[in-house]
């Protein structure tokens, strides 16, 4: 699935897909050309048999100032698809679902769709100048991208609720506290925390990798006993394959597992 929007980038650097944003003079704010191209990127990298993990990086001083509302809202009101068919959803609401790991990267502005996008990844490194805000409720209308539902999944209720009720700007050392970001970095160093973390997740059994992520999956939409009931056959499927008699294998040997996918 092609990328067709030059603000919206793909670039696969061996196990890596670095899906880039770049519309910095408008804040890297989201209008629906984007959106489609990013679901497009996602689909490729996702795709991709050499991927194993994919990383969001924005350009410029700002992650993303949310959704383009003016040239987006038409299209909501309408009910017409904001994804090409058959594509992945990066925010995991509609349409299908990646099954690589994803990784992001923020700084300065972070607002509304852009902590959502947070949300529905596995793991987000924030510059200490990040800025976020949940400001739906400022505009008339609530958050409708996830927040709703993961936010006090991952915060809790009461800390979700803070901010998502009121639409107050936060930090990142608070986004840290409450758990929406992992790690919290000098600014101008959270691409190379990223890209490092993306490449650790790489390095591990892609098989292993992709039943961890919908195990957890799993658990969250079906309940924890529909997904304990899935780990021994699950766990049964891995153990025949290559990567897991590799893991043996370098263990025994005392030495780095190179894995393949197999």
């Amino acid at each position: 699935m092609e990328t067709t929007d030059p603000r919206i980038t793909l670039d696969v650097r061996g196990p890596l897909a670095l899906i880039g944003i770049n519309r910095p003079e408008k804040r890297n704010a989201f209008d629906l050309a984007m959106l489609r191209a990013f679901s497009a990127a996602m689909t490729s990298a996702d795709r991709h048999p050499d991927v194993r993990c994919m990383v969001v990086l924005a350009q410029g001083d700002h992650f993303s100032a949310g959704l383009d509302l003016a040239n987006v809202a038409p299209a909501l009101s309408s009910g017409q698809s904001l994804y090409p068919e058959g594509a992945i959803d990066p925010w995991a609401i509609h349409g299908a679902v990646r099954s690589k790991p994803l990784v992001v990267a923020v700084q300065g502005l972070c607002l509304t769709l852009s902590i959502e996008l947070i949300l529905a990844a596995d793991i987000t490194v924030a510059a200490e100048d990040a800025r976020f805000g949940q400001i739906e409720i400022k505009r008339g209308i609530f958050p409708f991208g996830g927040a709703t539902l993961r936010f006090p999944q991952v915060a809790g209720w009461g800390n979700a609720m803070r901010w998502l009720l009121t639409g107050d700007e936060f930090d990142a050392r608070e986004a840290y506290r409450i758990g929406l970001v992992q790690d919290v970095v000098p600014p101008g160093q959270q691409r190379e925390r990223a890209l490092a973390l993306a490449e650790t997740v790489a390095k591990q059994a892609p098989l292993g990798v992709q039943a961890t992520l919908a195990s957890a999956r799993q658990t969250l939409t079906e309940g924890p006993e529909a997904a304990a009931r899935a780990l021994l056959p699950k766990l049964m499927e891995l153990s025949t394959t290559e990567d897991a008699r590799e893991g043996v294998l370098s263990f025994v040997e005392r030495r780095e597992a190179r894995f393949t996918g197999r």
